[in-house]
């Protein structure tokens, strides 16, 4: 439909707004290569129903914080399908704590997996990108990069971070048809929101403007939309998905 033909990375795609993303873009007829770091089965869950809607999948187990892994995906991915078009960047873990309680490895862990991760696979699949002349780069911040939030000092910082090396990345590699955009997600409901209780859920819908919490759908959309050649003029764009809570 949008991305027949074309090949896409998606980091941290086992569960969650990683797996809406790929088959989300599965749906749009994309091959899609997705990217796991512990849980193996689901991942491989995720890549059945990619072939169930009639396009390729590649399971690929990588620590993504790891340049060594991330490159040795990317290799196995050209070899697999002969290039890269498309990188979505989503995984992500959260450690939260008031900083005064925040350990110096929780802050460390999130900082890795959440901002280091885009550095290694952005410089990964930059060389087959420019050779191509043709690239979609998606990183999946969060309002928290934007405004903050108590208690994730770690996660603001590395999602925050996230903004600025779309913006550069977008500047350093526009020339070559590469654009490089951010999503930035409110609250959504994964595994991540389940666990809060009933009170937090109001107090957080209370301040959205539409009255809800998002869906892993929602999210998966726009990156669809941004990966596809209908946004061949859109780059180092922050685009929110978080249901006007930024107003």
């Amino acid at each position: 439909m949008f991305l027949n033909g074309k090949v896409a990375i998606v980091t941290g795609a086992s569960r969650g707004i990683g797996k809406a993303i790929a088959l989300a873009l599965a749906g749009a007829q994309a091959d899609v290569v997705v990217n796991y770091a512990g849980r193996a089965q689901a991942a491989e869950e995720t890549a059945e129903t990619i072939r169930q809607l009639g396009r390729r999948a590649l399971v690929y187990q990588a620590d993504v914080s790891d340049s060594q892994q991330v490159q040795s995906m990317v290799d196995a991915t050209i070899n697999e399908f002969g290039k890269v078009d498309i990188l979505v960047n989503n995984a992500g873990i959260t450690r939260d704590n008031l900083i005064l309680r925040m350990k110096e490895e929780d802050w460390d862990s999130v900082l890795t997996v959440n901002l280091k991760s885009a550095f290694n696979t952005i410089k990964a699949v930059a060389r087959p990108m420019i050779k191509a002349r043709y690239g979609r780069i998606i990183n999946i911040s969060s309002v928290v990069g934007q405004y903050g939030n108590a208690g994730q000092a770690n996660y603001a910082a590395a999602k925050a971070g996230l903004i600025g090396l779309t913006k550069t990345m977008a500047k350093e590699l526009g020339t070559r048809n590469i654009t490089v955009n951010a999503v930035a997600p409110g609250f959504i409901s994964t595994e991540m929101t389940e666990n809060l209780s009933a009170e937090a859920k109001e107090k957080l819908t209370s301040a959205i403007a539409l009255n809800r919490l998002g869906n892993p759908e929602d999210v998966s959309s726009l990156v669809a939309f941004l990966a596809s050649d209908f946004c061949s003029y859109i780059t180092g764009q922050v685009i929110g998905v978080d249901g006007g809570i930024m107003m």
